[in-house]
């Protein structure tokens, strides 16, 4: 039998440590819930990516009558980066949400499905995306998508 110990480091920052270039992100996040459609749920996320350029691309989760029909603010932001900017890496991805009574005060983490998303991403340009989940209490920071999803499906597991 063989074991692996698994660790995963995050570091949580107050709003006043985070760097300048941090902060603009997380409020441009913060401003996507303002785009989010979410008239089932009520819940709001809005992400903000950064590329390499300096460009931000911002995105929310947009819901559907249909449930499995919505897609989440990750995807939304990691598709339309890669689609307008296809030769630029995200380098950073934030990501905040809401309720009817404000934003939340412990940040949410991305779901299964958008942290393989966020995986293919690193492995597409060769370069890890560091994670900033907003909360009031604190902003969880994470280097890689390594540390939410670490064994992830890769692009070496397809035969081709």
């Amino acid at each position: 039998m063989k074991e692996y110990t698994i660790q995963s480091r995050v570091c949580v920052y107050g709003w006043d440590e985070l760097s300048p270039e941090d902060r603009i992100l997380v409020e441009a996040a913060k401003d996507a819930t303002n785009g989010s459609y979410a008239p089932y749920s009520g819940f709001c996320v809005g992400a903000a990516a950064r590329l390499k350029n300096g460009t931000v691309v911002i995105g929310s989760n947009q819901e559907n009558v249909a449930y499995p029909s919505g897609l989440c603010a990750e995807r939304t932001t990691l598709f339309a980066a890669n689609a307008q900017n296809p030769d630029q890496p995200v380098v950073a991805l934030a990501i905040a949400a809401r309720n009817k009574d404000g934003f939340l005060s412990q940040p949410i983490t991305p779901c299964g499905a958008c942290r393989q998303v966020i995986s293919g991403v690193e492995q597409r340009y060769n370069q890890p995306i560091r994670i900033l989940l907003y909360g009031t209490d604190g902003t969880h920071v994470i280097e890689s998508i390594d540390a939410l999803l670490p064994l992830q499906f890769v692009d070496s597991y397809l035969d081709r």
